[in-house]
């Protein structure tokens, strides 16, 4: 119960000092008011705390411990090169137009500026059937996922690769879609979770995958770094077609591919009518700050009742957001000039460079490294190890920061991921630390 002081005719000093003579327990009677609102339950199912901050949690106790460590982070896949100087200006340009009477605009449309949605239509979505209204621009692919869970519902099933990126698990509990957590495995009941490792070329079998509402896909896969086959995704679009399932397709990392495979799920035949796909200028352009990012709901794709998914998520849209920043839509909307797409793809470039010196560097030292070729992304693997051991152990040992596979899903318990993204200087001195901790 709150304690009730009268304090109106006290002088400051009177007032300090009465604040400070309060006993212990009236400082916990304090602190112990409670409302009379229940927790929701989804989110008691929650393991711990999301993998990301925790991670960076652990950092910071390793810093505590280590203060003068130099720390180095392959571990949360944040972008660290300057943005390209001709899309910075254009994001610069038009702040400073915000400042005119002529120049200054409000809220914009909530699906996005009308020229970014046919700049991504055009240059990303050629000869793929995309139109601009079925691009609805957002502040990035993981706000989306969120959306697209409230558009589904408590009710769907859903599957996903095992590994996966937490947020599509995540997500599902909160809205309600999963059973509880199994304490030995750490999979959550009414998942069904499609095992991608090594031993199918990290693509599921969908033989023995049962039939979902939704499929959440992450191409290329973060964390594996695999990216899909023509073949791969043929069937897969053809098992979304047969179980009448919708595939949430994740292609945050697209611009990564260099081996001629498929870098949007519109390029299968049929996908439009079982497809929704996911993107973002995170990690094409840097934009991990600025956050912008789209979503593509075609026309074709329908409920079971022949209703137009589309519809739904404007809705969705409409009601839960006002609009991507003006400044980051100006920002995209040059990356994707032929100029700023050129600076974009030399961005990539550099990244996929750093993947190929971790690749080399964990080659020499006798690891099987997957991924790094097409994603920014290395899968490394530490037979008959436990993930969060390695992981406490590099950073022990050499103050690196990877991030432990087994919070992506319990295939990844032998395994951590590496990111390429990093300065140049500290992937190179990455390299050299952990040659000397595993040689």
């Amino acid at each position: 119960m709150w304690k009730i002081f009268s304090f109106s005719l006290m002088p400051c000093k009177t007032l300090l000092q009465t604040r400070a003579s309060l006993t212990v327990q009236e400082t916990e009677n304090v602190t112990d008011f409670r409302t009379k609102v229940s927790r929701n339950p989804k989110m008691e199912m929650l393991r711990c705390n999301y993998l990301f901050p925790e991670i960076s949690a652990r950092e910071a106790q390793h810093l505590k411990k280590y203060p003068n460590a130099e720390v180095i982070s392959l571990g949360i896949g944040d972008t660290t090169e300057p943005l390209p100087d001709i899309v910075a200006s254009s994001m610069a340009n038009y702040a400073y137009k915000l400042a005119t009477p002529a120049g200054y605009r409000g809220y914009g449309a909530e699906q996005g500026s009308k020229e970014l949605r046919k700049r991504i239509s055009e240059t990303l979505y050629k000869d793929m059937g995309i139109k601009d209204t079925e691009v609805f621009i957002s502040d990035g692919a993981q706000c989306d996922i969120s959306r697209l869970q409230l558009l589904f519902g408590a009710n769907m099933s859903i599957a996903v690769q095992d590994p996966t990126f937490p947020a599509y698990v995540d997500s599902g509990v909160i809205i309600g879609q999963t059973g509880d957590v199994e304490k030995e495995s750490g999979s959550y009941q009414k998942i069904e979770y499609m095992t991608c490792g090594p031993q199918n070329s990290f693509f599921p079998d969908l033989s023995k995958t049962a039939r979902t509402d939704i499929i959440f896909f992450c191409n290329p896969n973060n964390p594996t770094g695999h990216a899909a086959s023509w073949q791969q995704l043929e069937r897969l679009v053809q098992f979304a077609q047969e179980n009448g399932s919708i595939i949430v397709y994740d292609a945050a990392y697209a611009v990564y591919i260099t081996e001629g495979r498929p870098r949007s799920i519109y390029e299968i035949p049929g996908a439009r009518k079982v497809a929704i796909e996911v993107s973002s200028f995170s990690k094409i352009v840097g934009f991990t700050g600025v956050r912008l990012g789209w979503t593509v709901v075609p026309e074709e794709l329908l409920y079971s009742n022949g209703f137009p998914v589309i519809k739904d998520f404007n809705r969705i849209v409409c009601t839960c957001f006002n609009g991507a920043s003006r400044i980051a839509q100006a920002g995209g909307l040059t990356a994707l000039s032929p100029e700023g797409f050129k600076a974009v793809l030399s961005l990539a470039d550099y990244y996929k460079e750093n993947a190929e010196i971790l690749l080399e560097t964990f080659r020499l030292l006798g690891l099987r490294a997957y991924g790094g070729i097409n994603a920014p992304y290395l899968w490394v693997h530490f037979p008959g190890s436990n993930s969060w051991d390695v992981f406490n152990e590099i950073l022990e040992k050499t103050h690196i920061i990877t991030v432990p596979g087994s919070g992506f899903g319990p295939a990844g318990k032998e395994f951590i991921r590496v990111t390429a993204f990093g300065h140049r200087e500290k992937i190179l001195e990455a390299s050299k630390r952990l040659r000397r901790l595993l040689s």
